[in-house]
């Protein structure tokens, strides 16, 4: 059935309504994005900082196996935290996450247990064979991170007391040059030799050396529990920042296509409109001719 100036009016109406709605989505997530990003710039500093803190406290300390959280086996249990989205519009971003989480642990041969941040990611990982775990709520802002990463520890704290756990894994996705965003992972625990190797690698940016005073063993283990907060909410912040990017390009396709749709109806209208009037100058020219004669 062909259309009508009146049904494609509709249709230029309700593209228009379509269109206002995506704005405002593409607004939200350009400035979230925003937020993100620059907290990970921030983080990326303190980072840094805390890794020189740890490298101080490992080049005074003979055998720094003292914090518990380094005594773990490499052959233990695992945790495995993976960050996701709770909403959508982010293409195949929970998709992409849930295959390289199954891909990756798979060459781990401990018992694995997934703990979810997202309900996304958690309705992707059902579809496998991997043990899921605890479940957590992705953080709407920056502010509401520490909370997340402050309760994930509490309890990977409280198995690895009981023995239960040895290794914590944390997989997200980052932001990446020349793509919106890569899946990463990252070992946080246990803290092993190779690990001490690389962090006491790294050079001291002055002259001047480091001296920890009183409390070597105490320093160094505050300086651990720092280590995972961090990189934990890095990692959340990364993936937020991501989600976004992903959002906002989402957005953006959206929008170039409402807008070629748009100049289509618009196209469509105009040039039906216009066989309407040719057709009316037309029905009065015949009448004028017949009435001549």
């Amino acid at each position: 059935m062909s259309d009508t100036t009146a049904s494609l009016s509709r249709k230029i109406g309700t593209a228009g309504d379509l269109q206002s709605v995506v704005h405002t989505m593409k607004a939200v997530a350009a400035s979230s994005l925003g937020q993100y990003e620059s907290a990970v710039r921030a983080l990326n500093d303190y980072y840094r900082t805390v890794q020189l803190g740890l490298v101080a406290c490992l080049r005074e300390i003979e055998s720094p196996l003292a914090p518990a959280q380094i005594q773990n086996k490499e052959t233990g249990p695992i945790i495995a935290v993976v960050l996701g989205s709770d909403q959508g519009l982010v293409g195949q971003f929970n998709d992409v996450m849930s295959d390289f989480v199954v891909k990756t642990l798979a060459g781990l041969p401990a018992q694995k247990t997934v703990w979810t941040v997202g309900g996304r990611i958690r309705s992707r990982l059902t579809e496998t064979d991997l043990e899921l775990g605890k479940s957590f709520l992705l953080p709407g802002s920056i502010g509401a991170i520490t909370q997340l990463v402050g309760l994930i520890l509490i309890e990977f704290e409280a198995l690895r007391e009981k023995g239960e756990v040895a290794q914590l894994y944390v997989f997200h996705n980052s932001p990446h040059a020349g793509e919106i965003y890569s899946p990463a992972c990252q070992r946080l625990l246990p803290l092993d030799e190779v690990w001490r190797r690389e962090l006491t690698a790294m050079a001291w940016p002055t002259k001047i050396l480091p001296e920890v005073m009183n409390g070597g063993a105490a320093t160094l283990l505050a300086f651990v529990r720092e280590y995972l907060f961090v990189s934990l909410f890095r990692a959340c912040a990364e993936s937020l920042a991501s989600e976004n990017a992903s959002r906002l390009a989402a957005m953006q396709r959206a929008e170039k296509n409402i807008d070629e749709l748009l100049e289509d109806l618009n196209r469509s209208f105009h040039r039906l409109r216009q066989s309407g009037i040719d057709e009316e100058l037309f029905d009065l020219v015949a009448g004028f001719e017949a009435l001549k004669h």
